[in-house]
């Protein structure tokens, strides 16, 4: 876990939440808004400016009494705890739909991560391009890890091929998964992973039932 100045251990829902600030601070940044308070902050977020400002002094506070935040420099701190500056290099594993339309969406830049290659073992897609990405053979993830810096693996494969995609990010020495796949991948079997699971149908799921319920209430 990251520590701040004190010493203390940061909660995992503090961490969570520090996405939203990044996204919330781009978005003052893209309208040049260069200053902002707690309140205010907390009036766009839809949270409390005391949850704000409790989340913020975990890292060691960066605002001033009676001025508020700076905006660039929060973002450029929030940034810098989330990652966003080390400029991480993604591989995805599944060159399907999904894969191809990660490839090439903006998500990756504007969080500070490049696609550099995409692998599969479809023959009818082995080659081709997208968003100027080569997508390779998928027996070639070693040798490409192996000559180029990998950070993170995207699996994007039919849920059936997720721990095969596990094991060959793992033996390609990349840091952490981001799993698409509809299929839990224990952290406990591959200890040298960090793992993030992305599961749309649930999210898909809960809408509906949000929906469902104010059509009952």
């Amino acid at each position: 876990m990251q520590k701040n100045k004190k010493d203390t251990t940061v909660s995992a829902a503090v961490i969570k939440r520090l996405p939203r600030y990044f996204r919330y601070l781009r978005m003052l940044l893209n309208e040049n808004i260069l200053r902002i308070s707690s309140n205010e902050l907390a009036d766009m977020m839809d949270v409390t400016a005391s949850q704000i400002r409790q989340d913020l002094n975990c890292f060691g506070g960066f605002g001033q009494q009676g001025y508020g935040y700076n905006v660039t420099y929060l973002y450029g701190k929030i940034s810098e705890i989330l990652g966003v500056n080390e400029n991480y290099q993604a591989i995805i594993i599944g060159a399907g739909r999904l894969g191809q339309a990660l490839a090439s969406s903006p998500v990756f830049t504007k969080r500070g991560v490049e696609v550099c290659a995409l692998f599969d073992n479809n023959p009818q897609v082995i080659g081709k391009e997208v968003d100027g990405k080569k997508i390779l053979d998928i027996s070639e993830i070693n040798n490409f890890c192996e000559n180029n810096i990998v950070d993170i693996a995207v699996l994007t494969l039919p849920s059936e091929f997720a721990d095969k995609g596990a094991q060959l990010a793992s033996s390609a020495g990349v840091k952490g998964i981001w799993n698409f796949t509809s299929k839990e991948i224990s952290a406990e079997n591959y200890p040298d992973l960090t793992i993030q699971s992305v599961h749309m149908g649930d999210s898909l799921m809960m809408l509906c039932y949000d929906i469902r319920s104010k059509e009952n209430e």
